[in-house]
C-alpha cells in the first residue's frame, strides 16, 4: 500500500475513537446471554434474501429500494450458541434523513449489539464502501458481505477480499446470496467474530449523529488495486429489455398487458384450484363434520357449523389462488420490473403531485397494504408521504381479491371474467389517481424524483416457494384469529335473538335499517351486513356470506348467482374495493402518519369515494336498461 493510502486510512481511523470512548457493558444483554447481530446495508443488496438463507425464515425479499421497511428478526445457532439476528431497514447514509435511515441509525444508537454485518452490491462496490467505512469509523465490529458474486463476475468486476479485509480491517467475504455460495465461509467469519467479541456495544447516539463524512479520497485509498471495475459494461440483457420494456410508446402498454396476464393466469388456474378445495371441504362436511356432530344439540351442530365451519372452509377455497397471485407478484418484484414500473409511471405521478415511487407503492399494496404504507418511509418529504399513504388503500389487495373473485364468478359465470377482474385492478389505479389529483395542492411535494434500475433478476424457485408459503403462513394466522372472530360475530347477528330468522335478526335489522343507503347502491341487507364485517378483515367478507346464509361455499356461490345481478355484485365490488380498509391498514395508517385526524379524514373520504363511485355505475346501467 502505497504512503498516501496509508495517510488517508489514518485519518480515517482518528474517528475510531469516537465509538471506542463510549462503548459500554450492557448488564441486560449479558443476563439474556444472547448475542445480538445487526444486518446493516443499502436497499436492493439483497439483505433480505441473505437472512432468509442464515435463518430459515421467510422475510419479505423484493428487488426494490426500500422494500425492508421494518425490523426483522430470528434466532439462529452461530458456533453453537443462540444467537440473536435482526435485519434493519436500508440505509445509504448514516447521515441520511429518511425515515428508513433514521430508524436503521435510532436502532443502532439504542440498542446494544455484538456485530454488525454490512451487505454491500459487489458489482457497486465504488459506490457503496462508504458505508463499511462509516461502520469502521464508528468502531463497530463487523463484518463485510460482497453479495451478487454472480453479477459482479457477469459484468467483468474483480475485487481481492483479502487485500480489501486487510484494509478495511474486517473480514471480508465474497458471496452469492441468491444461488447460496459462500455461506460456509461467512457462517466461519461471522462465528469467529463474535467469538472474538467479549463485550456488547451500546452506541452512543450522540457520537452516530455526528458520524464522519466519507471522503472520495479515502474510498479511493481502500479500493486502489484491489478493485478493477470495467472501462465501459458492454450490452446485456438488462440492456436489450430495456430498450424494449421501458420504450416511451410500447412501455405502458407492455406493463398493462403484463397485468392483464397475471390476473388472466389468476383467473383461469386459481379459481378452478378453489373448485377443488371447496369440493373437498364439502366432502369433509358431510362424510365426517356432520355425522361427528348429530349427537349434538341443533344449536351447536348450526353454531359450529354454519357459524365457524362453512366460513372457515369457504375462505379456506382460496389458499391456492393466494399463493398463486403471490408467486407471481413475487417474480415481478424480485425480477426488478416494479423499479422500472416506477420509471415508465414517474412523469404521469408527477402530475398529480406523486411520483414513480408511488406507483410500486401501489403495486406493493396488491399484496396487501400494510407493507406498502410502511414503505413510504422511503420518501422525505412528508407531504409526498401523506398523498401517497392516502391512494394506497385503494389498491387491490389479495384479501380483496378472494372477495372479487368469488362474486364475479357467481354473477359472470364465463371465461371473461378476467377481463371483469381487471376492470377493478384499473379502476383502483383510477381512484388514486384521481384522489391524488384532487389533493395535490393539500400535500404539495417538491423533493426530486431519483431511482437506480437494478439489473433485471430472475428469482430462483426457493425465493419464490418461500414467499409463497410465507404469505399462506400470514393467512392461515389470520384465519384462526380476525377471520374465526369475524365468523363467529357473523353467525351471532344472524341467529339472534333465537327462533327470529332473516331480516327478525340483529343481522337482519341491521341490514334494513341503512337500506336508505345501500339500496341505491343495488346492495341487499345480506350484502350490506358482510361489508360490516369487512372493516375488521376483508376476507371475512366471503367468510361471513356463508354465515349469513347458512350455506357452504358452492351452495352459497349458487344462491349469490340466484339473486345477485352483475350490475348489483359488480357494484358490490366497487364498493368493497374503495371503502374503509381493514383494521389492520387502519392501525398503520394512524402508525405511519402519526395524526388522528389525518387517519379519520382517510377513512371518510374512502367510504364516501366507494358510496358514490357504485352509486353512479348503478344508477348509469339502471339508466340505460341493463341488469
Amino acid at each position: 500500500m502505497n504512503q498516501a493510502n496509508k495517510n488517508n486510512l489514518n485519518n480515517l481511523n482518528k474517528f475510531t475513537s469516537c465509538h471506542n470512548d463510549t462503548s459500554t457493558l450492557n448488564s441486560a444483554t449479558q443476563s439474556r446471554h444472547l448475542k445480538r447481530v445487526v444486518l446493516v446495508g443499502m436497499p436492493n443488496t439483497g439483505k433480505s434474501t441473505f437472512f432468509n438463507r442464515l435463518t430459515g425464515a421467510a422475510a419479505a425479499v423484493g428487488n426494490w429500494p426500500g422494500m425492508t421497511v421494518s425490523f426483522l428478526q430470528a434466532q439462529v445457532k452461530i458456533g453453537g450458541k443462540l444467537t440473536e439476528l435482526v435485519d434493519l431497514p436500508g440505509i445509504y447514509d448514516f447521515n441520511g434523513f429518511s425515515d428508513d435511515e433514521k430508524v436503521a441509525r435510532k436502532f443502532i444508537a439504542k440498542y446494544p449489539l455484538d456485530l454488525v454485518i454490512v451487505i454491500l452490491n459487489a458489482s457497486q462496490i465504488d459506490r457503496q464502501i462508504a458505508l463499511p467505512l462509516q461502520i469502521k469509523a464508528l468502531g463497530l465490529p463487523a463484518v463485510v458481505i460482497l453479495n451478487m458474486a454472480d453479477e459482479a463476475e457477469q459484468y467483468g468486476v474483480k475485487i481481492d477480499t483479502d487485500e480489501l479485509a486487510q484494509r478495511l480491517d474486517m473480514p471480508t467475504v465474497l458471496i452469492s446470496a441468491k444461488y447460496g455460495k459462500g455461506y460456509g465461509r461467512v457462517y466461519r467469519e461471522i462465528s469467529s467474530a463474535l467469538g472474538q467479541q467479549s463485550q456488547t456495544i451500546q452506541e452512543s447516539p450522540t457520537c452516530l449523529n455526528n458520524c464522519a463524512e466519507i471522503t472520495p479520497q479515502q474510498i479511493e485509498s481502500v479500493l486502489s488495486g484491489v478493485v478493477t471495475m470495467p472501462d465501459r459494461i458492454g450490452v446485456n440483457l438488462t440492456t436489450r429489455l430495456d430498450r424494449i420494456l421501458l420504450d416511451p410508446v410500447w412501455g405502458l402498454p407492455l406493463f398493462f398487458l403484463g397485468m392483464y396476464l397475471v390476473f388472466s393466469l389468476i383467473w383461469n388456474i386459481g379459481l378452478p384450484a378453489q373448485g377443488l378445495v371447496g369440493d373437498l371441504t364439502a366432502w369433509m362436511q358431510t362424510s365426517l363434520i356432520e355425522p361427528i356432530l348429530s349427537p349434538f344439540p341443533e344449536i351447536i351442530q348450526n353454531f359450529l357449523i354454519d357459524g365457524i365451519w362453512n366460513g372457515l372452509a369457504t375462505v379456506t377455497g382460496f389458499v391456492p389462488l393466494i399463493v398463486l397471485f403471490f408467486i407471481l407478484m413475487a417474480i415481478l418484484e424480485d425480477s426488478g420490473y416494479l423499479s422500472r414500473s416506477a420509471y415508465l409511471m414517474d412523469a404521469l405521478m408527477g402530475r398529480i403531485g406523486l411520483d414513480g415511487r408511488s406507483f410500486v407503492m401501489q403495486m406493493m399494496g396488491f399484496g396487501c397494504n400494510v407493507p406498502a404504507l410502511m414503505g413510504t418511509r422511503v420518501m422525505r418529504s412528508q407531504a409526498l408521504r401523506l398523498l401517497t399513504m392516502l391512494t394506497i388503500p385503494f389498491s387491490l389487495c389479495s384479501a380483496r381479491l378472494q372477495v372479487f373473485v368469488f362474486i364475479i364468478a357467481a354473477v359472470f359465470p364465463n371465461r371473461n371474467g378476467a377481463i371483469v377482474l381487471f376492470s377493478l385492478y384499473l379502476l383502483s389505479f383510477v381512484a388514486a389517481i384521481a384522489t391524488a389529483a384532487i389533493f395535490q395542492g393539500v400535500f404539495k411535494n417538491d423533493e426530486p424524483f431519483v431511482l437506480e434500475l437494478p439489473p433485471y433478476r430472475f428469482p430462483t424457485w426457493k425465493q419464490v416457494i418461500i414467499r409463497g408459503w410465507g404469505e399462506v403462513k400470514h393467512f392461515l394466522t389470520r384465519a384462526t384469529g380476525f377471520i374465526t372472530f369475524g365468523c363467529i360475530a357473523a353467525w351471532g347477528v344472524t341467529n339472534l335473538p333465537l327462533n327470529a330468522t332473516g331480516l327478525d335478526t340483529i343481522g337482519g335489522q341491521i341490514g334494513q335499517f341503512l337500506t336508505p343507503i345501500m339500496s341505491p347502491l343495488g346492495i341487499d341487507p345480506y350484502l350490506t351486513l358482510a361489508l360490516i364485517f369487512g372493516f375488521v378483515a376483508k376476507e371475512i367478507v366471503v367468510g361471513s356470506l356463508a354465515v349469513i346464509y347458512g350455506l357452504n361455499a358452492i351452495a352459497v356461490s349458487g344462491h349469490i348467482s340466484d339473486t345477485v345481478t352483475f350490475a348489483q355484485g359488480y357494484s358490490f365490488c366497487i364498493f368493497c374495493l374503495l371503502y374503509t380498509p381493514c383494521l389492520t391498514t387502519v392501525a398503520t395508517l394512524l402508525n405511519e402518519s402519526k395524526s388522528w385526524q389525518f387517519t379519520l379524514f382517510s377513512l371518510a373520504f374512502s367510504l364516501t369515494l366507494a358510496w358514490v363511485a357504485s352509486f353512479c355505475f348503478y344508477q348509469t346501467v339502471l339508466l340505460f336498461g341493463f341488469q
